[in-house]
């Protein structure tokens, strides 16, 4: 009886595949994995390369060391008007006079009474 076995090889798959990609295109290709609904393995395959070597590339950008293209959506800014503040309006009571009810009995003291002698008004009416 004879043995024998058949190897079968894919060439694509013993091809070495180290590419240089140029880092524009890797910024490229970052920022597509960024957008509204897409994966990384989505777009790793678009480009046949695999998910680990664009989440490589995505790490380098969120280091600083990959450089990623200005959105499509540019930011616009605005400019701020600091003015100086109103002065404070004063409270509603201050300059009039103050109204204490109780009951039937409503007490009227003059514009500006002190804290003191609303509150001395109020123990007596208690």
């Amino acid at each position: 009886m004879s043995a024998y076995f058949e190897v079968l090889t894919n060439e694509r798959e013993t091809q070495r595949r180290n590419r240089k990609w140029p880092d524009k295109l890797k910024a490229e290709i970052v920022a597509e994995t960024l957008r509204s609904g897409a994966t990384v393995n989505a777009v790793a395959a678009r480009h046949g390369l695999a998910a680990n070597q664009v989440s490589a590339w995505r790490r380098m950008a969120r280091d600083g060391r990959l450089v990623l293209p200005a959105p499509e959506d540019a930011v616009e800014f605005v400019s701020l008007m600091v003015a100086t503040p109103e002065p404070a309006a004063e409270p509603p009571l201050a300059g009039g006079s103050v109204e204490i009810a109780v009951g039937a009995v409503t007490v009227r003291l003059e514009p500006g009474a002190s804290p003191e002698r609303i509150a001395a008004v109020v123990r007596a009416l208690a």
